[in-house]
């Protein structure tokens, strides 16, 4: 926990996302893993996503988090002309605004990422591995009995 300057004597712990500043400004925080349920991440669906130069990708569909530390890892959103393709875009790192969610990854990063077909709400191992390596993010099966690491939220 850290002292927020000029908010007489406000504690702010690291893991909270809290969208306005000591002095009622909003302004960006970073979500770092985990979350704090201070901010639903339910909260978060319909928010534009933006890449890290500020270019718009899209607004947020679905939230996939860590099964272990329930985390938000990655979000879909709909891209294209007509919202058609569903593309998978990273949250960790995410900073978070009232209007919107600014990820680390670019927009390209975001276009190139592997196509991959839901099988419900849960997406096969192999998919979860070439998603966390196409955006240069450790992974890890874990030892459950589907082997996956990620869950729909």
């Amino acid at each position: 926990m850290t002292e927020v300057p000029g908010s007489d004597a406000a504690r702010v712990d690291a893991n909270v996302v809290d969208p306005v500043t000591a002095h009622g400004e909003a302004a960006p925080t970073v979500a770092s893993e985990p979350v704090s349920a201070k901010w639903a991440v339910g909260e978060w669906l319909g928010m534009v996503i933006l890449a890290h130069d500020g270019d718009r990708i899209g607004k947020l569909r679905n939230v996939y988090v860590d099964v272990e530390t329930d985390a938000p890892m990655f979000g879909t959103v709909r891209e294209g002309v007509f919202a058609r393709h569903l593309t998978f875009v990273p949250l960790v790192g995410v900073q978070i605004s009232p209007d919107s969610l600014q990820v680390t990854a670019t927009k390209e990063q975001v276009r190139s990422a592997p196509d991959i077909e839901l099988q419900g709400e849960e997406l096969s191992q192999a998919d979860e591995s070439a998603l966390y390596h196409h955006f240069q993010q450790n992974y890890t099966p874990i030892t459950n009995d589907s082997g996956r690491r990620l869950a729909r939220r």
